[in-house]
């Protein structure tokens, strides 16, 4: 699976953004899907993820009520709705993928097998 991430850019704070990541060589059906982030200098971390079932998503608690994760499967394409942002969104955003994820593990970047390249997205005060 390759995976191609878009739609960051610079916005001001309390403004939204909508990424894409869009997949080729599988359908998304059957795949643990998630969204992560590196600001400069720290770690990559967990922000939101989609069970391979397509349930309900899982997401970080700093986030929630802020950022939405979807997916259109036919389309191979994740999305991630980010409203409200927060200079500390700034970061590169990066799409996984898993075949074989369990639940527990959606928020564990190295339980994913496939990953985009990274999409930055700037929050100016």
């Amino acid at each position: 699976v390759q995976l191609q991430a878009f739609g960051g850019g610079l916005v001001q704070a309390g403004g939204s953004l909508r990424l894409s990541c869009v997949g080729s060589g599988r359908t998304f059906r059957g795949l643990g899907l998630g969204w992560f982030r590196q600001a400069l200098g720290k770690d990559r971390e967990f922000v939101a993820a989609s069970p391979r079932s397509g349930g309900t998503g899982v997401y970080r608690n700093s986030v929630n009520g802020r950022f939405t994760i979807s997916r259109d499967n036919a389309k191979s394409t994740m999305y991630l709705q980010i409203d409200s942002l927060e200079v500390e969104d700034t970061a590169v955003y990066y799409c996984a993928a898993s075949p074989s994820i369990i639940h527990s593990s959606l928020g564990v970047p190295s339980a994913y097998s496939y990953w985009g390249q990274g999409t930055l997205v700037t929050v100016s005060s």
